[in-house]
């Protein structure tokens, strides 16, 4: 063999050694970055699913206004909404929701709709177990719901039977202790404004009255306004976006929730509050938006 056949000879070898070292270190690479990769699609995974999903979060306002009758004053009031039973949400997670209000001792208690997931069928002994965890929130002053979009015929059902008051475009006067009250309306998603604003037709209506509005859908909120001005407006529906992003806001806005879909607005004088809410719709994925109970406490000064 002569000395250029044993060079080329050397050359591929010494060529089929740094191929293999190149081929070991790409390997290498891709093998990290699976690893990497991995880790984080576990971590998003157990973040939306234990985290997020099931670690429930107070947010505590102080509602000010020089309308809300002294009696009022320190009147705490809890509003939740979209529980979606029976997607991500048990009756464990329910009876943990039931045990969060009930430790905040709250006067008021207002749900805004969508208590049972609609693609959930739910037999009449789970139903029994429902209402008998709900009917254990206690409230001073009452308890009141209205219907959310995808609410079946057994919503209204299980809310009476669990001492709540469902408010179907209709109003009720709250009294605590003395002649002086403050008005709650309730506006289905059917919604009827003049029906369930009828109080202001009274010849005998107290014209400044403290008023408070439930509403499912946060859209409505014009529709409303537009009639008569209210106070306070709590809402449901949008669950403020599910999936947000940091200074960007909700990926996708719901039907319902284009306009008004973040936790809090100011709406000429009203102030309307979304709640985030408790369970999730199909997807059972949150992220940067913890489910979440709102409580407020009224003030008059």
């Amino acid at each position: 063999m002569t000395r250029e056949e044993l060079n080329e000879d050397k050359q591929k070898e010494i060529f089929k050694e740094e191929n293999k070292k190149k081929t070991k270190i790409i390997v290498k690479k891709v093998f990290k970055i699976f690893i990497i990769f991995m880790i984080l699609f576990y971590s998003f995974n157990l973040y939306t699913t234990y985290i997020s999903e099931g670690s429930y979060i107070v947010k505590e306002k102080r509602i000010v206004n020089n309308k809300i009758p002294t009696s009022f004053y320190g009147t705490k009031i809890i509003h939740f909404s979209d529980l979606h039973y029976g997607s991500n949400i048990t009756l464990k997670e329910t009876k943990k929701i039931v045990k969060l209000i009930n430790s905040r001792n709250p006067d008021l208690v207002f749900f805004t709709g969508d208590l049972i997931d609609k693609d959930y069928k739910l037999d009449s002994k789970e139903q029994e177990k429902i209402i008998k965890e709900l009917k254990k929130i206690n409230a001073s002053l009452g308890k009141y719901a209205v219907i959310g979009d995808e609410d079946s015929d057994n919503f209204s059902t299980i809310l009476n039977q669990s001492d709540f008051v469902v408010l179907n475009n209709e109003y009720e006067l709250i009294y605590n202790n003395t002649n002086d009250a403050i008005l709650l309306s309730g506006f289905s998603t059917n919604i009827d404004v003049n029906k369930a604003l009828d109080y202001f037709n009274i010849d005998t209506s107290n014209s400044n009255i403290y008023s408070i509005g439930l509403i499912h859908i946060p859209d409505n909120t014009d529709d409303i306004l537009d009639v008569h001005g209210m106070d306070l407006l709590l809402a449901g529906h949008s669950h403020n976006g599910d999936i947000k992003i940091p200074y960007i806001g909700p990926i996708i806005k719901k039907d319902g929730a284009k306009k008004y879909n973040d936790e809090y607005y100011k709406v000429n004088n009203t102030l309307l509050y979304i709640s985030s809410g408790i369970g999730t719709k199909n997807n059972s994925v949150r992220l940067f938006c913890r489910p979440s109970i709102n409580f407020f406490r009224l003030s008059n000064s």
